[in-house]
């Protein structure tokens, strides 16, 4: 039987209905490709884009035999324009699939930049999961300073670091300070081994013929990519609390148990005094990793328990959990802002050596303005290291807190103890850059704005070394 042809009209209506379906599924074809990279003043390829990450589930499994991983990254953001297109950052692995909203994705591939092209548009303010599975020998990564950062093997397993671009070695996404989410992450190993990461230990499941458990892990405050970790080894583990009652959870490989215990048994004490002095503590467990000595070449504080390569010592403890403030909760908008970080972790030292019967700390800031004017300290003023080969140096850490401690001689103690803790008070979970912090102080100490622009000018900014301050202010 012959069918008879459909009406015009009808044929119209239909086409209609099919373009406003495309359309409500963000079919469109109006939408642009996010940005390759945040143009971040050292690492300008480093992050994306057209969305916002508001969290990430990894499910990885790790064999330390093979040195093979393998992952599955959901990620879930909300689109802050119309996407065609969008970048993941992901160093070596093979990507094996991607979704978008449960459905196909294209994906390609250039240097570390994944670029996924979901099948119709993502309307601005759509919140999209994207889904990526990915395999493969996960890379170590050589900073621009000559230290070694991504997926680190050890003599028992791995340590996965990030700070500045190593976390893109073990999972995709967009790897730049600016952009922080909440995390699940679930590590499966081999029988023998533990997986530990940030945030509290939510599950252990062994497998069904007992050959390997997963470890997974729950991060519920916003965290940097480049402060997630995953350690994998044969560790001594420990939970308990501190006086006031936060979770405390460490994992410590055998061969530095012994060295170890002695300070470790001391950071329920120190949480609870950088508490009282830089208010409640941020997050919602602490505790640390001791990694075997020259596992890692330095100390990272990854949120939650800081990283150690070998015992750390007291005033290294003191240093990394400091970050929990400034650093992990207050974080860089850039990497520029690092004084920010290592300025209040080495000012946090200087204090506790004041409270604890050591040197002031104005003993200690004219220790570090006793070097030679040709010492590295002078290099480069803190706020404007010359490149990323420098963003570590010793201007970051020891000139960036002589600008505090310059700061606290300006406004006099009570108003700079109250500072230390309204300032990761007042941008808990988020961003902040070195004028936000200038801003901050001068409007909290307006009568001072004209000294503290002394302070900025010549300690902040100033190329080389300032002269000496004039004797402290009492006021």
């Amino acid at each position: 039987m012959r069918r008879r042809p459909r009406s015009r009209t009808r044929s119209l209506a239909l086409i209609a209905a099919a373009l406003l379906s495309v359309a409500a599924c963000g079919g469109g074809v109006h939408g642009s490709p996010g940005a390759s990279g945040l143009r971040d003043p050292y690492f300008p390829k480093l992050g994306n884009g057209g969305y916002d990450v508001s969290h990430y589930s990894l499910n990885l499994a790790y064999d330390p035999d093979t040195h093979r991983l393998k992952g599955t990254a959901a990620i879930t953001a909300t689109a802050r324009q119309d996407l065609s297109a969008f970048n993941l950052d992901l160093h070596g692995l093979t990507v094996t699939g991607v979704t978008v909203d449960k459905k196909r994705a294209t994906s390609r591939r250039a240097g570390n930049e994944l670029t996924v092209r979901p099948f119709g548009e993502l309307p601005k303010g759509h919140t999209f999961r994207t889904v990526v599975r990915y395999s493969g020998e996960p890379a170590t990564i050589t900073d621009a300073d000559g230290s070694e950062e991504g997926w680190l093997r050890t003599a028992d397993g791995a340590l996965g670091l990030g700070e500045p671009t190593g976390s893109m070695a073990w999972f995709p996404g967009n790897h730049h300070p600016s952009d922080k989410a909440t995390y699940t992450i679930a590590v499966s190993v081999p029988q023998g081994v533990k997986a530990v990461s940030n945030g509290e230990l939510t599950g252990t499941k062994r497998s069904a013929y007992g050959t390997s458990t997963t470890y997974t892990w729950r991060v519920t405050q916003p965290m940097a990519s480049y402060v997630a970790t995953v350690a994998i080894g044969k560790f001594e583990t420990h939970a308990s609390r501190t006086p006031a009652g936060l979770p405390v959870y460490t994992a410590v490989d055998p061969e530095e148990a012994e060295a170890s215990a002695k300070v470790l048994a001391r950071l329920p004490e120190v949480v609870d005094w950088e508490t009282r002095t830089f208010g409640a503590y941020p997050f919602s467990s602490t505790g640390a990793i001791v990694e075997r000595e020259g596992d890692a070449g330095y100390a990272l504080e990854t949120q939650n328990r800081p990283v150690f390569p070998g015992a750390p010592d007291l005033g290294l403890l003191v240093h990394e959990l400091a970050h929990q403030w400034y650093g992990d909760s207050v974080t860089p908008k850039t990497w520029r802002d690092m004084w920010l970080n290592e300025g209040f972790a080495t000012y946090a030292e200087w204090l506790w050596e004041e409270q604890h019967g050591g040197d002031s700390a104005q003993d200690s800031f004219e220790a570090a303005y006793d070097h030679a004017a040709d010492s590295a300290v002078w290099a480069f003023p803190p706020a404007d290291p010359p490149s990323a080969a420098h963003i570590s140096d010793s201007p970051v850490y020891e000139r960036g807190a002589m600008v505090l401690h310059r700061v606290r001689q300006t406004i006099g103690d009570t108003k700079f103890f109250a500072l230390l803790k309204s300032w990761p008070a007042d941008h808990k979970y988020g961003n902040a850059d070195t004028h936000d912090f200038t801003a901050y102080v001068e409007h909290a100490n307006p009568a001072k704005r004209t000294a503290l622009a002394e302070v900025w000018k010549d300690w902040l900014y100033g190329k080389g070394k300032p002269d000496a301050p004039d004797a402290p202010d009492e006021s």
